[in-house]
């Protein structure tokens, strides 16, 4: 019998915040450690995540504006806009194809995926508690224990800010093939690679006829 345990979304969470790590690399390197805290931490650094986390406290003042227009008919003007303030630290790294390419792809997928807000820290309280007002009155959690309604409010909160219309970074990114890294974590490969802090500031989606 395996002596493997289950990760928790709060362990990856804790390395995450202590790394800048991807979702992934986090909860692969915590199971590869066994759920070792500082295992999983010099697993991330022998990957070559080394730098995340000095990178993630630097500084990303450099950058570009990136765009999409979603255009249908090409003989009718794009009804659908988006413009991505991406940031780096330097100009080097922002004029390099990769960046651009990055910064374009995001910009596709704020078009698809219609997010509110960059990252949960910016999901306002009053929502999170409407929300679970709504939940806590849905005959989903009817007679259920109260740890139980917990753990089903909190997993259709996740489902709710991860999905279309929720958080960007954790979005699945549109474009992986592989379905499985989120916006966060593609931001984190390239920032890995080219070894700077790389932050998606702001962004802004315009529709003609929508508020």
């Amino acid at each position: 019998m395996s002596d493997e345990r289950k990760i928790t979304a709060a362990e990856v969470k804790q390395l995450r915040d202590a790394t800048g790590a991807g979702v992934m690399d986090a909860k692969r390197a915590l199971g590869e450690a066994n759920g070792d805290f500082e295992g999983a931490r010099d697993l991330l650094r022998q990957w070559g995540l080394a730098g995340v986390e000095k990178r993630a406290a630097r500084q990303a003042a450099d950058g570009m504006v990136a765009h999409y227009l979603h255009q249908v008919n090409p003989e009718l003007p794009a009804k659908l806009a988006v413009l991505v303030e991406l940031n780096c630290e330097t100009d080097f790294v922002a004029k390099t194809p990769e960046f651009k390419e990055l910064g374009r792809d995001i910009a596709m997928h704020v078009a698809a995926e219609e997010p509110r807000w960059v990252s949960r820290e910016e999901v306002p309280q009053e929502f999170i508690d409407k929300e679970k007002s709504v939940l806590l009155g849905s005959e989903t959690v009817k007679g259920k224990p109260e740890n139980v309604v917990e753990r089903i409010i909190e997993g259709q909160l996740n489902s709710l800010l991860t999905g279309r219309g929720g958080v960007l970074l954790e979005q699945k990114f549109l474009k992986d093939e592989s379905g499985k890294k989120t916006v966060a974590d593609v931001i984190g490969d390239l920032a890995a690679s080219v070894k700077e802090n790389i932050v998606v500031r702001r962004f802004v989606r315009l529709k003609v006829g929508e508020e």
